[in-house]
C-alpha cells in the first residue's frame, strides 16, 4: 500500500475507504456556514486537506453519484485532476445541476477522490499509424447492440 502525506486543517476525519473494495474516499466539505447553491450556480468548495502525493501518482476528484441522482449536484470538472506537484488545498469545483437552491453544510461528503498511477509519455512524430479492425470508427461506430 502507498502512503500519501497529508495535512487536515479540517475537524473532519482523514478521507477513507467505505468498502474493502472501494476505489474511491469520500471528501467531505470545510465550511464555516452552509453554502446554498442557485441551480446552475458553480462554487469552489473547501476541504481542509493538503497533500503530497508521490511522483507518478494523480487524485481523481469525482461526484458522488447519491449527490447527483437524488439533488443534481455534481462537478464542472469531472474528474479533476490533483497532479503530484500540486500542494495547494484539495477543492471541489461543484455546480447545482437541479431546478431548486440545494445547500451544502460542514463535514457534507461532497465528491470522491480516487488514487492512480500514470505514466508520462513522449511523442513519436510519424507519416501513418498501425491498422486496426476498428480503425477511424468515432462515436457509436461499435453499435447498440
Amino acid at each position: 500500500m502507498t502512503e500519501v502525506r497529508i495535512i487536515n486543517k479540517s475537524p473532519h476525519d482523514l478521507p477513507q475507504y467505505q468498502t474493502e473494495g472501494s476505489a474511491g474516499m469520500d471528501l467531505r466539505a470545510w465550511l464555516p456556514e452552509p453554502v446554498v447553491l442557485q441551480p446552475m450556480e458553480r462554487r469552489l468548495i473547501p476541504t481542509g486537506l493538503y497533500m503530497s502525493l508521490p511522483r507518478g501518482y494523480e487524485a481523481q476528484v469525482r461526484p458522488r453519484s447519491g449527490l447527483a441522482i437524488k439533488r443534481g449536484l455534481s462537478m464542472v470538472n469531472t474528474p479533476g485532476t490533483i497532479d503530484s506537484d500540486y500542494r495547494g488545498e484539495i477543492m471541489v469545483a461543484m455546480i447545482n445541476l437541479s431546478a431548486e437552491p440545494q445547500e451544502i453544510t460542514d463535514g457534507e461528503r461532497i465528491a470522491q477522490m480516487v488514487i492512480a498511477r500514470y505514466e508520462q509519455i513522449a511523442w513519436q512524430a510519424v507519416e501513418t499509424l498501425d491498422e486496426t479492425v476498428r480503425g477511424a470508427g468515432g462515436f457509436g461506430h461499435s453499435g447498440v447492440k
